[in-house]
């Protein structure tokens, strides 16, 4: 009776182990990177086949050689997440090159690579040698199959940590260059700016910035990506208008090892760092067609590939775009594609230029004093009646920027607690090169728009401004 009860136990922890073993084992399979790629190499093809049959169902793509010295040709065209090498050769006896010295050379091809070494003479300190030399785990042989699954999964699991870690670090970075985005202003076109980046905050629409040089199209692009969704996620930016043709996949797409001459390491593109938040791309009207056809292949499909790799990598992105050209024109000349406009534009933000904003250029100029004097640790308060008088007349066809230059050579030349008008210089306008109109008739017409435009409608002062009556305004305007 005890013997059966010993033997009923028995069977019961057996039975046990093998529920735990097969628990084990399901747990691998369900681990498994079902797109990991693996390059086994081994001289005896009976191992390559049993290998390649055992993993198969539980990977994506296995490569298998019993030729080590092509191993570097494989990392470069295979580019395998996982490597498995045998540590005895044939041939060693001959060459004297074993699995160090193969292991070696991968990893002097590529620091990151992942290798398991397998033998069939395991011993602890064969084990402890191939850690030291740059393998992240060994196998012996003949291997069990639960064993080599879990170290099959951790190995395929530690390459994607180490892509994600690279990704994030480069998203890091782009986040760290950040800056909370400070924008001034309170005229009435501003304020429609303004209400349009508020009711942006709930959707992760693409969006179109159009307006002049200078004008702040990048502090607007800070402000619509800080009241989004994607605010937490990261923000990078690229500006296309100093980027060569020759570089521009690089650049955004990204590229793999030994894609170019000067390719030494893998890196990833804008669009993969961006991933999950959101690209500003700067000066997209600078972009060729060639350029712009791969732009737009990359957007529609929402997915890229490296430079050097044609393995098709997914992307999530919201797209911000900004330029200082006329992009409609530029659709109608036929040097921008309407296609790619209807993409990037679902939403366009018009910047107005420093010109129209009349109620913000003294409110703009009094703050980058109070920014200024501070760096440079001058006690000045403000500006004098006559500098304001001179920054209101003056056109500013830089905009913001050119405003900011303006007052920060102010700033460094003056040493009262106002700025005054002799310290404000205007740079002398640029030459036009070509052939200037002289019809008068023409000129006469341009300078009637231009005071109607700058008095916004207002006859009477249109007509003070270009110091004619009323009267005759109108009967220059029906002459025409």
């Amino acid at each position: 009776m005890f013997y059966l009860k010993t033997c009923d136990f028995a069977q019961m922890v057996c039975d046990f182990a093998l529920d735990l073993l097969k628990k084990s084992m399901y747990f691998c399979i369900r681990m498994m990177d079902k797109e990991g790629k693996i390059l086994i190499i081994d001289d005896n093809e009976d191992v390559l086949f049993a290998l390649n049959t055992a993993l198969s169902p539980f990977v994506g793509k296995i490569k298998v050689s019993i030729h080590p010295e092509k191993i570097a040709h494989y990392m470069e065209t295979y580019r395998p997440d996982l490597i498995l090498l045998d540590m005895n050769f044939r041939k060693d006896v001959v060459s004297g090159k074993g699995g160090f010295f193969w292991l070696k050379q991968i990893l002097d091809t590529d620091p990151e690579a992942v290798v398991i070494l397998m033998t069939a003479y395991a011993d602890t300190e064969k084990a402890v040698q191939a850690i030291k030399a740059g393998a992240i785990d060994f196998i012996s042989k003949p291997w069990e199959k639960s064993k080599l699954l879990a170290t099959i999964s951790s190995a395929l699991k530690l390459k994607s940590s180490r892509r994600q870690i690279e990704k994030l670090e480069m998203q890091v970075q782009s986040l760290s260059n950040v800056d909370y985005p400070e924008i001034i202003g309170k005229s009435e076109s501003m304020l429609e700016v303004f209400d349009l980046i508020d009711k942006l905050s709930n959707t992760e629409a693409n969006v179109l910035i159009l307006g002049e040089n200078g004008t702040g199209k990048d502090l607007i692009a800070r402000a619509v990506f800080h009241r989004s969704p994607r605010a937490q996620a990261v923000f990078s930016t690229i500006d296309l208008g100093t980027i060569p043709e020759t570089l521009f996949e690089s650049e955004l797409f990204g590229y793999e090892k030994g894609a170019f001459t000067d390719a030494k390491t893998s890196k990833a593109g804008r669009m993969e760092v961006a991933s999950g938040g959101t690209l500003f791309l700067d000066e997209i009207g600078n972009l060729s067609l060639p350029m712009q056809a791969k732009l737009l292949t990359a957007i529609e499909k929402k997915q890229i590939s490296r430079v050097g790799s044609t393995q098709a990598l997914p992307i999530d992105v919201r797209f911000i775009c900004a330029t200082n050209t006329d992009i409609h024109e530029a659709v109608h000349a036929s040097s921008f594609r309407q296609d790619l406009l209807y993409r990037i534009n679902t939403i366009e933000i018009h910047i107005p230029p420093l010109r129209e904003r009349d109620d913000d250029v003294i409110l703009l100029a009094e703050y980058f004093i109070n920014k200024l004097a501070h760096k440079y640790k001058k006690n000045i308060t403000g500006l004098s009646q006559d500098a304001k008088m001179k920054i209101r007349t003056y056109s500013f066809p830089g905009n913001v920027r050119e405003l900011q230059n303006i007052i920060e050579r102010a700033v460094v030349f003056s040493s009262g607690k106002l700025l005054k008008s002799d310290s404000i210089f205007f740079p002398a306008p640029v030459r036009k090169k070509e052939r200037e109109n002289l019809n008068l008739l023409d000129l006469e017409r341009e300078a009637i728009d231009k005071a109607i435009k700058r008095c916004n409608g207002n006859m009477n002062a249109a007509a003070d401004l270009l110091g004619i009556s009323r009267y005759t305004l109108y009967r220059k305007i029906k002459k025409e």
